[in-house]
């Protein structure tokens, strides 16, 4: 009889006592289950282990639910994704779909609810790596081509074009201009980005922000020491922002 590789899921949970339930009734149901009890590990094993579905809680310590689930869609828009959270209100609800989650369920939980919804996540993922997904929402605007002022990004070759020329883009690079568009008009603070863009906890300091920044001011602003686009803000981070073309 032919194997048939098990699909895997990862439980990104603190409370120990829920993410162990939680793996033993998705074993049982035939799952290849793998738990991580805060948001660095969580980045770490989901990059490492590939799973086919996260089940995420929001609020873990170290980066939240909310940071991680950002950092994997700017790599991923397609790996689905289930909140199990405590935090039920509607504006969380709200956040998170705007950030890309597929699904959102909140504690206490039914189980057979919660099986149910794993199954259908995985079967609508299948059919979307098969046939293409239809629903592009969250980053469909930052994965082609993105313009502000003379500068244009093109996110599928990882180029920029602007004052400098032809600029060929790192990883990094990307992932966190993508992660700038997406909060477009908003501060954000160093420790998020840290913690989205390199999976670091708040309680890390480094210049490694401040350095992209030199970096994006140098490729996109007509004078750097003047930022129009990238712009700090004292004791907060910084924000990106431009009038709409």
């Amino acid at each position: 009889m032919k194997n048939i590789e098990k699909k895997r899921i990862l439980v990104i949970e603190d409370e120990n006592h829920i993410a162990e339930g939680l793996k033993l009734n998705l074993a049982l149901q035939g799952y290849d289950v793998m738990i991580a009890s805060d948001g660095v590990s969580g980045l770490n094993q989901w990059k490492k282990w590939q799973p086919d579905l996260i089940i995420l809680d929001i609020m873990l310590p170290g980066i939240d639910g909310f940071s991680v689930l950002q950092s994997i869609r700017l790599e991923d828009e397609q790996a689905p994704i289930l909140i199990l959270s405590a935090k039920s209100a509607s504006d969380d609800k709200i956040k998170g779909l705007s950030y890309g989650v597929d699904d959102y369920l909140a504690k206490p939980f039914d189980l057979e609810e919660l099986l149910l919804r794993v199954e259908r996540l995985l079967t609508h993922a299948s059919w979307y790596r098969k046939n293409g997904d239809p629903d592009e929402t969250y980053t469909s605007s930052l994965t082609k081509t993105y313009m502000f002022g003379g500068n244009r990004i093109d996110f599928e070759l990882s180029v920029a074009y602007c004052k400098c020329g032809e600029i060929c883009l790192t990883e990094q690079e990307v992932k966190l201009l993508k992660l700038f568009i997406a909060n477009k008009g908003k501060p954000i603070s160093r420790s998020k980005l840290l913690g989205i863009g390199w999976g670091y906890t708040g309680s890390m300091t480094t210049r490694t922000v401040d350095n992209f920044i030199v970096r994006f001011r140098k490729y996109f602003e007509d004078d750097p020491k003047k930022p129009v686009y990238f712009k700090s803000l004292r004791s907060v981070g910084y924000i990106f922002d431009h009038d709409s073309n």
